[in-house]
């Protein structure tokens, strides 16, 4: 994804902030620049996600898989809010993360999403 997107993405996230898979994108657009913004992206998707989940039906436990399209931006910014806290010494929540991603997609791998 180019840099350059950043301003379009960052508009569809004010647009639809209920949007997941936008806040994922803004938050790997920081990684290379930005830890502490990437890491408020990813947290602002992650509970814009728990909230989407939850008006859903999910109620905290039980599977949110990758292989539904409609989990993954979500996974994305829960994956994304891991390796961030780790650029920036958060080392509890990124194992918190961690975990959180194997409980919910038992099968999850992040070097493939």
């Amino acid at each position: 994804m180019k840099s350059g997107s950043r301003p379009v993405i960052a508009a569809v996230a004010a647009r639809w902030p209920r949007y997941m898979a936008a806040w994922a994108a803004l938050a790997e657009l920081a990684e290379d620049r930005d830890a502490v913004s990437a890491y408020a992206y990813a947290r602002t998707g992650y509970h814009r996600g728990l909230d989407a989940l939850r008006a859903a039906g999910w109620r905290g436990s039980g599977y949110v898989r990758w292989r539904h399209p409609t989990n993954q931006g979500f996974l994305r910014c829960l994956e994304a809010l891991r390796r961030t806290a780790g650029e920036i010494g958060e080392a509890d929540e990124e194992t918190r993360c961690s975990l959180f991603l194997r409980q919910l997609d038992p099968d999850w791998d992040p070097t493939e999403h």
